[in-house]
């Protein structure tokens, strides 16, 4: 396989890590958010019964809540996962010392 082969299996890896990455984030400032901002016992009325450890404390949110953010999170660590897969392909198939040389001396050495 050539230098296009080497730098598509890079660029699709990456596709799908940064997403990840950013949704792993974004999952851990909305986790932030509802252990700085939800009531900490149980409010049937406003439909609060769906208990969250977040950092050693019990939140009570929503059940829409509570899928929004299990969707979030599932869905971030399925999309990294995909990437780190494919980057530990890119790694295995043209070694480590390959995957960090410039794509430069790639195409020198091949021609």
């Amino acid at each position: 396989m050539g230098s296009y082969h080497r730098s598509t299996l890079k660029f699709f890896s990456l596709l799908f890590l940064l997403p990840g990455l950013a949704g792993l984030i974004v999952s851990a400032m909305i986790s932030l958010n509802y252990g700085n901002t939800l009531p900490k016992m149980p409010i049937p009325e406003q439909s609060r019964t769906v208990p969250r450890s977040i950092n050693g404390q019990v939140i009570y949110q929503t059940e829409e809540e509570d899928r929004r953010l299990n969707e979030i999170e599932f869905a971030s660590v399925g999309v990294f996962l995909v990437g780190a897969t494919l980057g530990l392909i890119y790694l295995a198939k043209w070694g480590m010392a390959r995957a960090i040389a410039p794509d430069d001396e790639d195409a020198a050495n091949e021609t």
